[in-house]
């Protein structure tokens, strides 16, 4: 059997009973879309952010899209973002006809380079949109201090950051709103898709209402535009309700992993994970680094290890989004770490033998490259 980077077989035989009856609870229920459950996770889920208020929708793009509307984003305006992302980060730019410009990451964190924001700032900035990246938080206060200055929202992209903290604020907590996902893989995940975004702001939050319900106040009675189906499913929320009150436990699980591939990797010459001062990390993935990094693959994937690269192109080099005029060495620390980077097996059901079977594969690996 192949080891994959993710898995959901054990989890799923632990947490059976537990799904089951969140399924069978909302089929009895007769309450389908947008009923009890969707309020209760919005609600428990602003709760553990310290937020007022938690718009739950049905994935974490459009998380991201419905957050930039919320903020009056569009047309013509730019929204300040990192090209070493998901390129979900920058279709949600896109979607809402706003342009993104790129600043570079750090050598060591793989985040956003904040003190390359500012020189970025143009007329047409509309919003800053930090990537709480693999698991933990970009430098916020002086993002803060930027955004203050030239009165700009900052939305977090939340989707690798569930239960991350940076100086004791909960990722997700620090700007005018967060987009989260709840993919699977996620450290957060449900069975399916869904997202959620969560603010502090009465507006921002009645905005993302309206949107992710056609613009509509009530039933049939469209007020704003644009607006979309975009709702968290009723089922989707139960089972994220259920493993909410589990995020901590899935973290702490993760922080012993993480430490066990740092004691086991030192000295190898794989440079692994750096936590930035003042975060706490929760290793949504455990994102490695080695320039023989595509021979490394090879070598494990013949042992039935299947590693990932996350990512293996920098968005501004890739086809898609050729229109934003990013030449190749444009952004050189993003281009340079990602014909480097790839991600070892991470999740909480990831067995010690398991783990161990990773580690000596991979030294295995490193003796003969």
């Amino acid at each position: 059997m192949t080891l994959y980077v993710w898995g959901y077989s054990l989890e799923y035989e632990k947490e059976r009973d537990d799904i089951l009856d969140a399924v069978d609870s909302v089929f009895r229920s007769g309450r389908l879309v947008l009923g009890p459950s969707v309020q209760a996770f919005e609600e428990e889920f602003a709760a553990y952010h310290g937020v007022a208020h938690c718009v739950g929708v049905d994935n974490g793009t459009n998380a991201i899209v419905l957050g930039l509307r919320a903020l009056g984003v569009g047309a013509g305006d730019e929204v300040i973002t990192v090209s070493n992302t998901a390129a979900p980060t920058v279709v949600a730019i896109d979607a809402v006809g706003a342009t993104p410009v790129f600043v570079d990451v750090d050598r060591d964190t793989y985040l956003m380079r904040v003190d390359q924001v500012e020189a970025a700032i143009t007329s047409r900035t509309k919003c800053l949109l930090p990537v709480h990246l693999y698991g933990q938080c970009v430098d916020m206060a002086p993002l803060e201090a930027i955004a203050a200055r030239h009165g700009l929202p900052i939305l977090e992209d939340c989707a690798q950051a569930h239960g991350a903290r940076h100086h004791g604020r909960v990722a997700g907590s620090m700007g005018r709103a967060a987009a989260f996902s709840f993919y699977p893989t996620k450290v957060l995940g449900a069975y399916g898709d869904g997202g959620a975004t969560i603010t502090t702001d009465r507006e921002v939050e009645e905005n993302l209402r309206r949107l992710r319900y056609y613009g509509m106040e009530r039933v049939y009675h469209v007020v704003s535009t644009p607006g979309y189906n975009s709702r968290l499913d009723e089922v989707q929320a139960e089972i994220l309700r259920r493993k909410l009150t589990r995020l901590d436990s899935y973290v702490a699980r993760r922080r012993v992993i993480a430490a066990r591939y740092e004691e086991a990797l030192a000295g190898t010459g794989i440079v692994t994970p750096k936590t930035a001062p003042g975060n706490d990390h929760v290793y949504y993935v455990y994102v490695v680094r080695h320039p023989e990094r595509d021979r490394i693959i090879e070598a494990l994937k013949a042992k039935d290890i299947s590693l990932s690269i996350s990512y293996p192109w920098p968005v501004h080099t890739q086809t898609g989004f050729a229109h934003l005029g990013y030449a190749r060495g444009s952004l050189p620390v993003t281009e340079e770490v990602a014909d480097q980077i790839f991600s070892l097996p991470m999740f909480p059901s990831l067995t010690d033998t398991e783990q161990e079977f990773v580690i000596d594969a991979l030294r295995e690996a490193l003796a003969t490259v």
